[in-house]
């Protein structure tokens, strides 16, 4: 893989080659910039003006010759509505194909121009970076707040692609008038569902939807699952990936994501009563839910390492470390330890290989079906989520085999080592481990001729078939003068090997995206966690009535992402959806405290329900978001971004069930106030830390 710079140069449209943003310049400018404020500070006013000056020229430049080809291509499409009226009334099939061929022709060009388009925002948000980066200011911020909401933002123009919208639709309607079945009109805007026939349809689409990350609801959920994106154009197919790919594994990768999530909220309703009936306070059900996560905290580390070299084994592991762990718990209510039950929880914790699921996704999976994988592992998580506390709502009995108790408290634990034992028989059966070979890089292919189909960027004969050994010893040595400060394209392609180089990667964006996962997670584990201890002490709730509780607060999460994902996110920027979410959940949290005596069951479950929902709807444009500031470093290798955020998850989980245990010894009237608080407190300080971040995230 080349730096950015060189593949700029390599894509680029020949005819448009002046009207692309000057990177190479653009660069200079910084290495510049760097020499001049290591001479003398009084230069930093200087360089922020002309930087201004020289960027703001530069989109203006983009901006002015994108609207130029939008009105090129309105007017072709104009004289073409004029010859789609009068040839409908004709119905001369012959013309019709002719004229559906040109519509098809004007959409080739609109992809081009999205190519256009997609190239130089990243070429912008690009240098912006390594402005930040060389020079040591957040222009970034500045920069944004100062031209995104300008009534003449030009940088809206390239960010938002306003007006492009209206050729595609244009494209799209026509079209679909076209088909064949031309005695029954249907127009694309009474259905906006409408599959369409012709691909140059799909292709325009693909292109907007990566130029804008605006997404239907499978697009949403797949980046619920924090499956980092290549930040450049990718071929439209991963051959590697669909030699790889195995449907039955892939299957039973998703059915280890839903058990662990049934086995992790499964025990949630009856550790209070399990924690009493071995003889210690109902508040270490905090310690016994926590222990899972703590050793949850080390697994996610070797079985992300473990997954560089397999998968099926990693799984098999898995499954017989789940099978002794519930074992252990079910075991420790004949034994009467409670030691026994929290070891027996750390063993689930060990087993947890959510990393390989994710990692299995990204490699072995093509790129077509990968999104819809993905969001296949979010609501698979979600199910078994809400199937947890369900279940254990069915398993109220009580009765002796073998001198074995099987009850509400262990009962949970032998259903599961049973679930594991038969999930294990089927992935010793049918898993098959896909080849470990190096998948070797698809460079992207020379844009010059500017001809492309269905997507697709092909060479053409426009370029010049010699190049003189005097004009590419000149580029090289421009381009090494140019790139001399900077990190190797290998470097920079190279997954990181370490937490602490995982850590210089993260940006202030990314450091507070992971401080709102921590705290949604912190929230939610708070609320779910005390639940059995706080309905029983208040309103003396059954084991069933939290049960059926917290599998309906587990019912909502597919239904809000797709809220969020089909409606919400067309309709607001993601950033003002995070914020807004955030301060609901502060919101829920505030009405959950035990103020107002006495403490009423309306107050309790729709404090907690906001509180619950509003998380959701965090998670799903907190992951989103996240996805796209994160260094592309981060999408390979142990550390990746996926393994980041699970261990701010779990380290969250750990944290707030530490909270319960400890909160328990003030007594239980004390209890909800005390865990409450900080969750109050790390709101407000991620509330304040978006406000601060906020147009970086434009």
């Amino acid at each position: 893989m080349v730096n950015f710079g060189k593949k700029l140069k390599e894509t680029q449209i020949q005819e448009w080659q002046g009207y692309y943003i000057n990177y190479k310049l653009m660069k200079k400018k910084v290495k510049n910039y760097v020499q001049q404020i290591e001479v003398s500070e009084q230069s930093r006013e200087y360089v922020l003006k002309d930087f201004s000056r020289i960027l703001d020229k530069q989109i203006e430049k983009i901006v002015l010759f994108l609207l130029e080809q939008q009105g090129e291509l309105a007017s072709r499409l104009f004289i073409l509505g004029q010859e789609h009226d009068v040839l409908v009334q004709q119905q001369d099939g012959s013309k019709l194909s002719e004229l559906q061929e040109s519509y098809r022709d004007i959409g080739r060009e609109l992809l081009r121009l999205l190519f256009f388009v997609e190239m130089n925002a990243i070429g912008v948000r690009k240098i912006l970076k390594k402005f930040d980066k060389r020079c040591g200011y957040k222009f970034t911020n500045y920069f944004v707040k100062t031209r995104a909401n300008h009534p003449y933002s030009q940088l809206r123009q390239i960010f938002k692609h306003v007006g492009i919208s209206a050729v595609v639709g244009t494209i799209s309607r026509n079209l679909a008038d076209l088909q064949e079945d031309k005695g029954n009109y249907t127009s694309i805007y009474d259905h906006p569902g409408l599959a369409l026939q012709d691909p140059i349809i799909g292709s325009i689409n693909q292109a907007v939807d990566r130029l804008t990350n605006s997404t239907d609801f499978l697009h949403y959920l797949g980046k619920h699952a924090l499956i980092l994106p290549e930040e450049l154009p990718t071929p439209p197919e991963d051959h590697a990936a669909n030699e790889r790919y195995h449907l039955m594994s892939l299957v039973l990768n998703l059915a280890n994501a839903f058990l662990y999530m049934v086995n992790t909220y499964i025990i949630v309703p009856t550790a209070d009563d399990y924690s009493l009936s071995l003889g210690a306070a109902a508040t270490l059900c905090g310690a016994v839910i926590g222990s899972m996560a703590v050793a949850q905290v080390f697994s996610s580390v070797y079985f992300s390492a473990w997954s560089n070299k397999s998968y099926m084994k990693p799984l098999v592991f898995s499954s017989i470390v789940l099978l002794v762990g519930n074992t252990l718990y079910a075991l420790a209510y004949d034994f009467n330890s409670i030691y026994l039950l929290l070891v027996g929880r750390l063993f689930c914790g060990l087993g947890s290989a959510r990393a390989v699921n994710r990692r299995y996704i990204t490699d072995c999976v093509p790129l077509h079906l990968r999104m819809k994988a993905s969001a296949g592992f979010v609501s698979a998580s979600a199910l078994g989520m809400a199937c947890g506390p369900a279940v254990a709502c069915l398993l109220q009995t009580n009765f002796k085999f073998l001198k074995i108790t099987f009850n509400q408290d262990t009962l949970p634990g032998w259903i599961m080592a049973l679930s594991w034992f038969l999930y294990l028989l089927c992935l010793w059966t049918t898993f098959s481990e896909p080849p470990k070979e190096e998948i070797e890089d698809v460079p992207l292919p020379k844009a010059n001729s500017g001809l492309i189909e269905n997507g697709s960027v092909q060479k053409g004969i426009t370029q010049p078939l010699l190049v003189s050994e005097e004009e590419m010893k000149q580029d090289e040595d421009e381009d090494e003068d140019c790139d001399n400060s900077e990190e190797s394209s290998e470097e920079i392609q190279k997954p990181v090997t370490s937490i602490v180089s995982a850590y210089k990667l993260l940006t202030p964006s990314v450091k507070v995206q992971l401080l709102i996962y921590f705290m949604l997670k912190y929230a939610m584990e708070i609320l779910l966690a005390e639940s059995s201890v706080v309905t029983t002490y208040y309103f003396i709730w059954s084991t069933s009535n939290v049960a059926i509780f917290l599998a309906c607060l587990g019912l909502t999460v597919l239904p809000v992402n797709i809220l969020v994902g089909s409606y919400l996110s067309n309709i607001f920027e993601e950033r003002q959806v995070l914020l807004a979410s955030e301060i609901l959940v502060c919101l829920g949290i505030v009405l959950s405290f035990h103020v107002v005596i006495p403490y009423s069951v309306l107050q309790y479950v729709g404090s907690a329900l906001i509180t619950f929902v509003a998380a959701e709807v965090l998670e799903g444009v907190n992951l989103n978001l996240l996805s796209r500031v994160m260094s592309s470093r981060l999408s390979k290798g142990t550390y990746n971004g996926g393994l980041l955020s699970t261990e701010a998850g779990t380290l969250a989980r750990v944290f707030a069930d530490s909270t319960i245990t400890l909160a328990g010894y003030w007594g239980m009237s004390r209890l909800l106030n005390a865990t409450l608080l900080p969750s109050l407190f790390i709101c407000i300080f991620s509330i304040i830390a978006t406000c601060f971040t906020y147009n970086s995230m434009y």
